[in-house]
């Protein structure tokens, strides 16, 4: 096998270094380093396709440095400070926008096939871009839904969605939740809470909320202020109608694992599609019903957004990274990974050949979902903000939870956030 990558002659776009670019050519027989965060199965399986790589050829091998999850960003930023970061780096999507910026990574967009860019899908690609240019691309994509027992709802007469077209709106969300109360079940929702208030939870589940209400953790159009778009009257009355859940019981909070739902007790769970997988479907079977969320005015919205590959500013000769990349991107690389993981491949040929997210499969609403990016699977905003984004969301989300006034919540998020954008000159992009 020999190994020849996409010409690339750009620049590093959005970031402040340069770096190498792809030229079409690897120069030589060339080692290259890559972080990775994964384990258990996910790394087994990550592993073993970079060992088939090493043995496809003999013009790059990639050597694996572990690095454990929970200290992942340190030990990028530890890397890029010393100017010895790897030639390949995975990151939880949302970093993307600030590695982009500080100029870790350099664009993709010709450094890959442009074939394996187009059967990417939608979601990869916007999850994937910063400045207009392509900077990540990831094997698996993920997304949020609700998952009940048919048969509960069946108890209280309530339709069942088929679709995210027909998604329960959010006041028919909350009348069932009401109704399922009154049928005995103390605590019908299980939010999950407990998956923590320091990680992405908050933001990756509930800003659904805030883009189903026609509002947003920012205004897009050019990233510079929240105001207008996350404190509007939409925004508030849906976080208000959120916050009655919580006031009303509707909402166990004293859940601390799966537990109230696989034992019935709590017979609705908003949760992302990893659940399908790992235990929900094994142990409701027939009786597991897959929910779009609910509306709040401008239709359902999901989460998005899974780790990513990038390719660094400091790699030396980027089309041997470029070369790997296009080696895991493959239909059979991206099923071993789905098999492992269980998360959505990252293209629509893949997707096809899973027994869940094609087309006729039960968890069918979550790649329609991924097709049809940024429309309904909304990606985390793409700026260097976003990790302030989050972290101040997630304390407005932990605040209105916990009975504290919206209005006032979603204000202190808006300040917070626009106030680091200023501190950082509104982020420009340095060419």
């Amino acid at each position: 096998m020999t190994l020849t990558a996409a010409g690339c002659s750009g620049s590093s776009g959005g970031g402040s270094a340069g770096g190498a670019s792809c030229d079409g050519q690897i120069d030589q027989s060339v080692t290259i380093e890559s972080f990775y965060h994964g384990g258990g199965e996910e790394k087994d399986a990550f592993l073993g396709i970079v060992e088939a790589f090493n043995a496809s050829q003999d013009e790059v091998t990639v050597d694996v440095q572990s690095v454990p999850e929970g200290t992942y960003n340190d030990s990028v930023q530890a890397a890029a400070a010393s100017g010895e970061l790897p030639e390949v780096l995975d990151f939880d999507g949302p970093n993307l926008y600030n590695y982009a910026w500080n100029g870790n990574l350099i664009p993709l967009d010709e450094c890959l096939e442009q074939s394996t860019v187009d059967r990417l899908l939608p979601s990869i690609v916007e999850q994937g871009t910063y400045n207009g240019q392509l900077y990540g691309v990831g094997a698996f994509d993920s997304g949020v839904v609700l998952y009940a027992y048919r048969s509960a709802l069946e108890e209280v007469g309530a339709r069942i969605p088929e679709g995210i077209e027909d998604a329960w709106t959010a006041e028919e969300f909350t009348t069932i939740l009401g109704d399922l109360q009154e049928q005995g079940y103390d605590n019908p929702l299980d939010l999950h809470m407990w998956y923590g208030r320091q990680g992405e939870w908050f933001s990756y589940a509930f800003s659904p909320i805030v883009q189903s209400a026609g509002g947003d953790l920012i205004d897009r159009s050019d990233y510079q202020t929240a105001r207008g778009a996350l404190d509007t009257p939409e925004v508030v009355d849906a976080m208000t109608t959120f916050q009655s859940w919580f006031t009303n019981g509707y909402v166990n909070v004293e859940a601390q694992d799966d537990t109230p739902f696989l034992r019935q007790e709590s017979p609705i769970a908003w949760n992302g599609m990893w659940a399908y997988a790992t235990g929900y479907e094994e142990a409701v079977g027939d009786d597991l019903a897959v929910i779009p969320l609910p509306d709040f005015g401008t239709g359902s919205k999901t989460g998005m957004g899974s780790w990513q590959f990038g390719i660094t500013s400091g790699a030396e000769d980027p089309d041997a990274a470029a070369a790997f990349l296009e080696f895991l991107l493959s239909q059979e690389n991206l099923l071993t990974m789905y098999e492992a993981v269980g998360a959505p491949p990252s293209t629509d040929v893949a997707l096809a050949e899973t027994d869940i997210y094609s087309a006729d499969g039960p968890m069918h609403i979550v790649t329609d979902a991924l097709n049809e990016a940024p429309e309904i699977a909304v990606p985390r905003p793409q700026t260097p903000a976003y990790p302030t984004i989050t972290q101040s969301f997630a304390q407005a989300i932990d605040d209105i939870s916990q009975g504290g006034d919206v209005q006032e919540a979603l204000e202190a998020a808006v300040e917070s956030i626009d106030q680091d954008i200023e501190d950082n000159g509104g982020y420009p992009i340095q060419e």
